[in-house]
């Protein structure tokens, strides 16, 4: 029997989507709001590693993901020279195991789609444009007040509702959020034909240009830059930067500027990082993904992390016979080094960047490979 009979999920992110599909099919009733009335209609692209695509397997949702995504296996490194000089092929690390891609692209609403369609099939009742807005707790449960008015007692809520949770604020848990320096446009385009596998040009006017295959017929491609306030611009003038700064990297960019034209399919965000102390419960509140932790998307570990989360939590409630305090330190024994140790790179790489420094970016990236090649 699982420790809880009822779970409240605040967020349907990756982190809390996953979570309440776990939790309804080992038979708990749950509960899921989401602030936002439409959650598939944010986003551009994600890039999902091995270790991602692991916990999508388990959620019985890979097939259906890797139907609508581009799974991938490799790596190009071009020059940002006139001709786009492929300076290096590398095949990515399978972190999810042999049996798994690399990588897949996919782009984000037809994955919160999938996701969304998964949870109501396990039994998941969801509420959209609602969240909390307050709650009291005692030793058996917690009283929970929503934004549309009405109430409900639940055995335990998770907060998966990102980077500025509500629920972390309703905790009164401190938590600073620092910028890292650098900002990034992403833009959701068609994919030329040629581009199989994820690109990156370092050098130039950014520090790196990329591009990733979210299907067979779309890629985003990304920007990063030094973090300034974009906030005020209008579309025309995100159009005009955007094609400006990819105006001196070439091959298949080439083609993809051409057709960065819609401001609807650009947006932009700066990098940013934190990561809460031990515990990651207070009572029987407990925070999981970015209201726990987020990193700059220099390992593209952040999907992966949450995911995780989600996977490792809903095994501990489903498996144990009761909730209580040594239960939900235990989610976080299981989860901090492993989540600190990829903060802390990713942010580093964000860093040698800013700073122009080589780096031993290989040592690192072969410390995270076989981080995340063992299972959470």
């Amino acid at each position: 029997m699982a420790a809880v009979g009822s779970v409240l999920v605040v967020g349907a992110g990756l982190a809390g989507a996953a979570a309440g599909i776990l939790c309804a099919e080992a038979g708990v009733r749950v509960g899921l709001v989401e602030v936002r009335p439409d959650v598939t209609a944010l986003g551009s692209g994600i890039t999902l590693q091995g270790n991602a695509l692991r916990v999508l397997r388990d959620l019985g949702v890979l097939p259906e993901c890797l139907a609508h995504g581009w799974p991938s296996d490799g790596l190009v490194l071009r020059a940002p020279d006139a001709v786009a000089s492929v300076l290096a092929e590398l095949a990515e690390h399978r972190s999810g195991g042999p049996d798994l891609p690399a990588a897949m692209g996919m782009y984000r609403p037809d994955l919160a789609r999938i996701l969304m369609d998964r949870a109501a099939q396990a039994g998941v009742v969801s509420r959209l444009a609602t969240t909390v807005t307050a709650f009291t707790q005692d030793d058996t449960g917690v009283d929970v007040v929503f934004s549309d008015g009405s109430v409900g007692r639940y055995d335990l809520v998770i907060g998966a509702d990102g980077l500025r949770s509500t629920v972390r604020g309703l905790l009164g848990v401190p938590l600073e959020t620092r910028p890292v320096g650098m900002g990034v446009w992403r833009v959701f385009v068609p994919r030329p034909r040629e581009v199989v596998n994820s690109e990156a040009y370092y050098g130039g006017p950014c520090y790196i240009a990329g591009y990733t295959p979210t299907s067979a017929s779309s890629l985003y491609a990304f920007l990063a830059e030094d973090a300034q306030d974009r906030t005020t611009l209008t579309g025309a003038e995100k159009v005009h930067i955007v094609r400006q700064l990819t105006a001196d990297y070439h091959g298949p960019w080439d083609e993809i500027r051409e057709s960065i034209t819609d401001p609807e399919t650009i947006n932009y965000t700066w990098f940013e990082e934190h990561l809460l102390d031990p515990p990651w419960h207070r009572g029987r509140v407990v925070l999981i993904g970015d209201a726990a932790h987020t990193c700059p998307p220099t390992l593209a570990q952040g999907a992966a992390m949450a995911l995780e989360d989600a996977a490792v939590l809903a095994d501990l409630l489903t498996t144990a016979d009761r909730v209580d305090d040594q239960l939900l330190a235990r989610f976080t024994d299981r989860r901090y080094e492993r989540v600190r140790t990829v903060v802390e790179a990713s942010v580093q790489l964000a860093r040698w960047q800013l700073a122009h420094e080589r780096g031993d970016v290989e040592a690192l990236m072969g410390r995270i490979a076989a981080l995340t090649s063992q299972p959470a």
